[in-house]
């Protein structure tokens, strides 16, 4: 039996797509000759107090006050409490008993707070059996330098921009492996047939030109003005599906416009199945979160670009691979999203280039290979221990 411990948090939605896609290449890649166990394991959360603070802060500052949240960045840059000893003493009971509960062949990684945790928690135990794995769930440079920590064993990142950040945070090349993105199965383009299947189950009507407003999973942000902006236009003929994420407060909010406004609305609140949104959906409008860009993606759908705000410093990057890339429209103000929307609904000749550039920065099946490999590292150092 192969054991293996996925830390996350959620800070953000992102750290968790990326454990719950790597949970399912694991399940997938279960056999009677090697059976795989899996535990996920928020680590923030659970943590301590402290800890649990300063995700819920994170939280908060993406739904309130997404501009500030480049000073939180700054802030934990300069103090790194990650790499604290201080606060590695605060969880190290903590960690222990994780270790007693979940003993692990492997760790994997998927948030930028944990490698220096990890990799002091296993040397205090002598547990050089155990590697610690960590994928790189930010898709271009400048991200969290928290990722970076030497006693990691192996890296996956998704593109050489990556790599090479994580080399000039002092990281040997051979440690670090551009994989891709760790994006779930489900998400995968449909045909056009599917997709008017998919709008009738969720009351749609089928042909009707589809625009998914997806305020991310903690909801907030700019996407509240944008979606009032497009619910107050009478000159678009589409219909529109609206993520509201973890906020009740803007699910509510969200439904009170759709009375109001001459488009048909649908409000969701979180939901599990979103692949199924991205799928029924023509275009999709969100800040650019990187697993929600590399799903979008993954579903070649359009991507209208939230950057009324200036970009979080680790998604800074993205938004300029994009524009390299031409694979969004970016907004600058809430009420261009009308002349956006104008512009993909009345030119299917755009959104075809979108969905072609798409395919075309993709790695396939890059979460089976990332898994196939972390089983392939852990089986080696088993061997060898």
């Amino acid at each position: 039996m192969i054991r293996i411990l996925i830390a996350s948090s959620d800070t953000g939605g992102g750290h968790r797509s990326a454990a719950r896609a790597l949970q399912s290449a694991f399940s997938h890649q279960n056999s009677e000759q090697t059976p795989i166990t899996v535990n996920t394991v928020q680590i923030l959360e659970e943590g301590s107090v402290l800890t649990r603070q300063l995700a819920n802060l994170y939280n908060w500052l993406l739904r309130h006050r997404q501009n500030w949240v480049k000073y939180y960045f700054q802030l934990l840059e300069r103090l790194r409490p990650n790499e604290s000893v201080r606060l590695f003493q605060h969880l190290r009971s903590y960690g222990e008993q994780l270790l007693a509960t979940y003993p692990p062949d492997v760790i994997v990684s998927v948030h930028p707070m944990l490698q220096h945790f990890f990799a002091d928690l296993l040397a205090s135990q002598q547990r050089e059996d155990i590697p610690l794995v960590t994928v790189v769930t930010d898709p271009a440079d400048g991200f969290w330098r928290g990722w970076a920590c030497p006693t990691v064993k192996q890296y996956f990142v998704a593109t050489e921009a990556a790599q090479q950040q994580l080399v000039e945070y002092g990281i040997p090349p051979e440690k670090i492996m551009v994989a891709g993105m760790p994006v779930h199965p489900h998400f995968h383009p449909v045909s056009p047939q599917e997709k008017q299947q998919l709008r009738v189950k969720y009351g749609l009507h089928p042909q009707r030109f589809t625009l998914l407003v997806n305020a991310g999973w903690i909801g907030g942000g700019n996407i509240p003005k944008i979606y009032q902006a497009l619910s107050q236009s009478e000159n678009l003929e589409i219909q529109v599906v609206f993520l509201a994420g973890k906020n009740d407060k803007l699910a509510h909010h969200a439904r009170q416009f759709a009375q109001t406004s001459h488009l048909p609305i649908l409000v969701f609140d979180f939901v599990s199945s979103i692949h199924e949104l991205m799928q029924l959906s023509d275009a999709m409008v969100s800040k650019l979160g990187g697993l929600t860009t590399f799903e979008a993606l993954a579903c070649e759908l359009p991507l209208i670009a939230d950057t009324i705000t200036p970009p979080m410093p680790q998604e800074a990057a993205t938004v300029q691979w994009l524009r390299a890339q031409d694979l969004a429209i970016f907004l600058k103000r809430p009420e261009e999203i009308v002349s956006a929307i104008a512009l993909l609904a009345n030119s299917s000749e755009k959104q075809q280039q979108l969905r072609q550039v798409s395919r075309l920065n993709l790695k396939p099946n890059s979460t089976a290979f990332i898994a196939s490999r972390i089983l392939q590292l852990s089986q080696t150092v088993n061997k060898t221990t």
